[in-house]
Order: C-alpha cells, then structure tokens, then sequence
C-alpha cells in the first residue's frame, strides 16, 4: 500500500509541476506571440480553465506528501517529505494571497472590458508564477530525492 501511495504522490504531482512549467516556459509564451486580442483572450480562458483544477491539485498534493510522511515517518528519509510538504505549503499560500487576485480578475476580462494596465497585471502573475514554479520543482526534487 505504501508503494501505492509513493507512486500515486510522484506521479500526480509531477504531473503538476509539468503543467505549471508548461505554463510558464512555453504557453505563456505562445499566448504572448498572438496577434491583436487572441493571447490575452487565451490567458482569460486558461485561467477559467486551470484556475478551477488548481485548488484540488495543489492541495491535493499536500494531502498526498502528508500522508506518505506520516505513513513512512520511521524512515530516513521522511525530512525531505516534511521539507516537500512545506515548499508545497508556500506554494499554496503564494497561490491564494499572489496569483489567485490577479487570476480572478483576468479571467474575466475581453477586449471591450480590461482595464488599461492589464499587460502589466499580467506581467506580474507571469512573475509570481515563475517564483510558484521553481517552489514547486523544488518540492517535487525532494519528493523525489525520498524515493531514494
């Protein structure tokens, strides 16, 4: 059971990390090469998208690395699942008190309705994100680093 939840725990959150990467490295970037309207009325919907399996993934996560630390506490490895687990705590945070404003916000926007300085609201998500990103790769090395 134990070797269930290890896999279960990687995979899903590795998932995550691709996603969130992905994210950064590469759609973002797509979305900022199209003409006219088209990459922030992307973004808007990327945010409707994403921003309503985030929540689950995100601390889903958590639950996931909690569990296995608790379940595999005798282990000499558990610290990196504890440090894991708290990278992933700060990544929620910064979700909620950085990125989630910002999303709420521009998820609803179009062309008729964004206000002036919404390239520079989504710059700041697109560097709070980067930061979110390299929280949760690091997570994910330690998690990983507990298999071993």
């Amino acid at each position: 059971m134990l070797a269930a939840l290890k896999v279960l725990t990687t995979v899903e959150l590795g998932v995550m990390v691709g996603v969130e990467f992905a994210v950064a490295v590469v759609l973002n970037r797509i979305l900022k090469a199209l003409p006219e309207d088209a990459g922030q009325l992307g973004r808007a919907h990327g945010g409707r998208m994403l921003g309503a399996v985030m929540p689950f993934w995100y601390i889903g996560s958590l639950v996931l690395v909690a569990v296995w630390a608790v379940a595999d506490r005798h282990h000499h490895g558990t610290w990196l699942l504890v440090t894991a687990g708290a990278l992933l705590i700060v990544s929620v945070l910064m979700s909620v008190l950085l990125l989630v404003p910002i999303n709420n916000r521009s998820k609803t926007w179009t062309a008729e309705n964004r206000p002036a300085d919404w390239q520079e609201q989504s710059d700041r998500w697109d560097r709070y994100h980067y930061a979110r990103v390299a929280v949760i790769v690091a997570a994910f090395a330690l998690l990983v680093a507990a298999l071993v």
